[in-house]
């Protein structure tokens, strides 16, 4: 199949892979997910430039694989997939979060990273998870996201998303970041600092974790704001509801002030007296979850965190 816009066939499956191809093992392990997937009939489609690195555009193209498609770019590449499989770390997941967010297609996880708190598979479960998507042993979780947005004067200069964070950062290394936060429109405090971490839940385990943030239950629908190093008697980590409107407003300066970073991907330079704005946002970030664990067992496995001594739960039994 040729590369363009392909025709979904009715009734076909399609799977979007999308692939960390700077990594030999996730190259390996994506090559081995399309031949299996391909074997149930399941459609695979590769963005172009990524089937060129995995070595197989040629051969795509000249129809060679036919359970398989390439796709010219990053846009529309989600049409009509009933996920997306991505393989690598939370870093390309972030990625992905990007190309599947207009048509609000599922992500699921296969890490070869480190942490990756994002990743519902490991490596070692490649192949039950090709079964999973196979005989759709899976379901589709919605976790809170948010939308930000830059003001200066009153009007909006700049508006992107975030699954993990949007974080307000000082432009230069010598110079500190001065803020006013508020919270629901309400001025709350005024920092001297490095800069502001605006989280979800999700993220909590991300950048706003380093920050020194609470760690929050994906199930739990809130907001967090977490100064970074703040010269300020008050500069705790807050907890805001979901509904909330945090807003970091950067002090006016005649030098370099600031950097807007979502996710660590997406950047837009501040100038002085810009005002950022972070909500809930409109559409939630989909996560393919394969197994029901507790998210307590998954802190205590990515952080490899010391449980010895704990002795079960206690009995509820009022005759123990």
């Amino acid at each position: 199949m040729t590369q363009g816009t392909p025709q979904a066939a009715p009734g076909s499956r399609r799977v979007l892979m999308l692939v960390h191809t700077g990594r030999e093992a996730a190259r390996e392990v994506a090559l081995a997910c399309a031949r299996t997937l391909g074997g149930y009939g399941i459609i695979v489609r590769v963005l172009a430039v990524e089937a060129r690195d995995l070595g197989i555009e040629d051969g795509v193209a000249a129809g060679l694989y036919p359970q398989m498609e390439l796709w010219p770019d990053e846009r529309d590449a989600s049409l009509d997939c009933e996920l997306a499989l991505v393989i690598g770390g939370d870093g390309t997941i972030l990625r992905a979060a990007e190309i599947v967010r207009a048509h609000a297609t599922p992500v699921l996880g296969v890490n070869l990273g480190h942490v990756g708190f994002l990743a519902e598979a490991e490596y070692d479960d490649v192949g039950s998870t090709i079964d999973a998507i196979v005989h759709r042993r899976y379901t589709a979780e919605d976790r809170l996201a948010l939308d930000v947005r830059v003001f200066q004067d009153g009007h909006e200069m700049f508006r992107t998303f975030a699954v993990n964070e949007a974080s307000v950062e000082k432009a230069a290394r010598e110079r500190m970041l001065e803020v006013v936060v508020a919270i629901d429109d309400r001025p709350l405090s005024r920092w001297g600092c490095d800069g502001v971490v605006c989280a979800t839940p999700t993220g909590s385990t991300a950048y706003n974790f380093s920050a020194g943030g609470p760690v929050v239950w994906p199930e739990v629908e809130a907001l967090l704001m977490v100064p970074i190093s703040a010269h300020a008697l008050f500069a705790r980590p807050l907890v805001a509801a979901p509904t909330s409107v945090l807003a970091v407003e950067v002090i006016a300066r005649q030098d370099g002030v600031g950097v807007l970073w979502c996710d660590g991907r997406r950047s837009f330079e501040l100038p002085p007296g810009a005002r950022i704005e972070v909500t809930r946002g409109r559409e939630p970030f989909r996560l393919v979850r394969l197994h029901q664990a507790p998210f307590t067992d998954r802190l205590v496995r990515k952080f490899d965190l010391p449980v010895e001594g704990w002795r079960g739960a206690a009995s509820r039994s009022r005759d123990a």
